[in-house]
């Protein structure tokens, strides 16, 4: 094991590689204990160490100390100080450090504890759970009440180290951070962006959009905060990273820092709208290259699918509609499952085959007057407290559905080939895997052609802007929430002269014709692309 002596010789991710063959896939899932690769390690702690002044050091998730050994290897005088609520990692982070005496550990949870204390440098790579795999609430009050914020319920909690860290900062102190990208596109993260701004701390967000995953373990994309409480607040720097050499770029910034050369990536602190998706700052827009936008939400609306909160209790096939001996009239056509749509048009022959082939393709309805068997199954669900769930218990009465009417269109929520339109010809109904989409009339598109619009979703044109509003999430999986598309923009179509429009209507004819057929021509798709290229394009 590393000693004092050879502490500085700890260059590398070799602990965490014999830890990680040691120590469970699942224990360290539990703990989201997803180690920082040396190299990158090594960059922000030259950023903490670009501080003159730096004595004092907080590792906040220290796991094995990674940012602690890339710090002592280049100034072994330092006073760190680090957190981990896991004993299994804390024993081999003390077995590892017994020798450093300058390196105090505390087996405590960082989000509850040294609130009092501040540092000459942060750093971190905080763990990354789903809201509801920890203690949100408690973690929430515990962070609006020390730091008088109100925050999202789905706040994530390394958003929440960061908040706690940025309160800590000593005057002229550096923080670096490795966190998921995605708050910089979530709502959770407008108050995050906006704590940022507010606190004049950001300098430099270096966003990492490798081929292969920073974390092998972890289904996310990585960026790096560098943040700094001195007076050079004025100049906020964005940089990609598509490959590992490109990291001497951000060398060279934080060598350089703080001067710094402006370029096209670098804004006043000013512009930085905490409300907008910060993808902007950092990629190109593909919406640029069209003229003539306007909201999505002007031609129609996105909201959720259903939501049953159990969908096992809620969800029906024939066999078990016929086990429970549930009338029909009391069962609503559903899909419950985005793998059952195969293609973009789902038609009633789609769903009665779903049916045929016994897939869940109903939910119980049991509003109203009810039967025997009704009464019998909604006793079912009480005695496993089926109305006791986060949802249900939330409903009068617990069974009741929400009031969601079959959509004319649907659109799947995770895509990694772009986003999926479907039209709901089968006219049913659809649980949360596709969002609804109804078009609308009002004054900026009085004469919505439905056939018009949904020709253009299925463009290659319209997934290019839509995906400007995108969330990431690591190996090329995409995420749109409702309001992501309601705010989007799309090509206005109320432009279009008749002649296109009769073009596009018989283009689209014919591509559905292919679809139903089992024969797909894609060539039809690509004539009605080009024809809104041609109309739309910026010269």
């Amino acid at each position: 094991m590393i000693g004092l002596k050879d502490i500085s010789l700890a260059t590398n991710n070799q602990v965490e590689k014999d830890y990680s063959k040691s120590i469970s896939l699942g224990h360290r899932k539990k703990f989201a204990q997803f180690f920082t690769p040396f190299q990158l390690a090594s960059l922000m702690a030259n950023w903490l160490l670009g501080n003159q002044n730096l004595k004092t050091v907080l590792e906040p998730a220290f796991g094995l100390g990674v940012f602690s050994r890339a710090l002592l290897s280049k100034n072994p005088e330092l006073s760190i100080k680090g957190f981990d609520i896991d004993k299994t990692i804390f024993d081999n982070a003390k077995e590892i450090f017994h020798n450093t005496l300058n390196v105090d550990i505390h087996l405590e949870d960082y989000m509850f504890n040294d609130w009092n204390y501040k540092y000459d440098g942060i750093i971190c790579n905080p763990p990354y759970f789903k809201f509801h795999d920890y203690d949100n609430k408690t973690i929430l009050n515990e962070i609006e009440h020390r730091l008088q914020i109100k925050l999202n319920g789905f706040t994530n909690l390394y958003t929440l180290f960061l908040l706690k860290s940025i309160y800590q900062l000593n005057s002229n102190g550096r923080l670096a951070y490795i966190v998921p990208s995605e708050f910089l596109n979530s709502d959770y993260g407008k108050l995050v962006k906006s704590a940022l701004i507010k606190n004049k701390v950001l300098r430099h967000i270096i966003v990492f959009d490798f081929e292969e995953n920073v974390f092998d373990d972890a289904l996310t994309t990585a960026c790096i905060l560098l943040c700094s409480n001195d007076k050079n607040y004025q100049n906020v720097k964005f940089s990609t990273i598509k490959k590992i050499d490109e990291l001497e770029t951000i060398k060279a910034y934080i060598s350089n820092y703080p001067v710094n050369n402006i370029d096209d990536l670098t804004f006043n602190h000013t512009e930085l709208e905490p409300e907008t998706k910060w993808r902007k700052y950092y990629q190109v827009q593909n919406g640029i290259r069209y003229k003539n936008l306007m909201p999505f939400s002007n031609v129609a609306k996105v909201v959720r699918g259903i939501a049953t909160g159990a969908n096992e209790y809620f969800t029906f096939s024939k066999s078990k509609a016929n086990q429970y001996k549930i009338n029909e009239k009391y069962l609503l056509p559903c899909i419950c499952k985005a793998v059952d749509v195969k293609d973009n048009f789902f038609t009633k022959d789609n769903f009665n085959s779903l049916v045929f082939a016994d897939k869940q393709t109903y939910l119980l309805n049991a509003i109203g007057p009810k039967d025997e068997n009704v009464l019998k199954y909604l006793e079912i669900g009480e005695k496993t407290e089926i109305d006791k769930k986060y949802l249900t218990a939330c409903r009068n009465p617990w069974y009741s559905l929400e009031n969601r009417p079959p959509s004319p269109i649907w659109v799947s929520v995770f895509n990694r080939s772009g986003l999926k339109f479907i039209r709901n010809e089968a006219n049913i109904s659809n649980l949360t895997s596709f969002h609804c989409v109804y078009p609308v009339q009002n004054n900026l598109f009085n004469n919505v052609n439905i056939d018009i619009l949904f020709a253009y979703l299925l463009t290659d044109v319209a997934r290019e802007i839509f995906e400007d509003n995108r969330r990431e999430y690591g190996n090329g999986l995409q995420k749109f929430e409702p309001n992501d598309l309601n705010k989007a923009m799309m090509l206005d179509l109320s432009i279009l002269d008749r002649k296109s429009e009769s073009e596009i209507l018989e283009l689209f004819a014919q591509y559905r014709e292919s679809v139903l057929h089992k024969f797909p021509n894609e060539k039809l798709l690509k004539n009605i692309n080009q024809i809104l290229k041609s109309k739309y394009s910026q010269c």
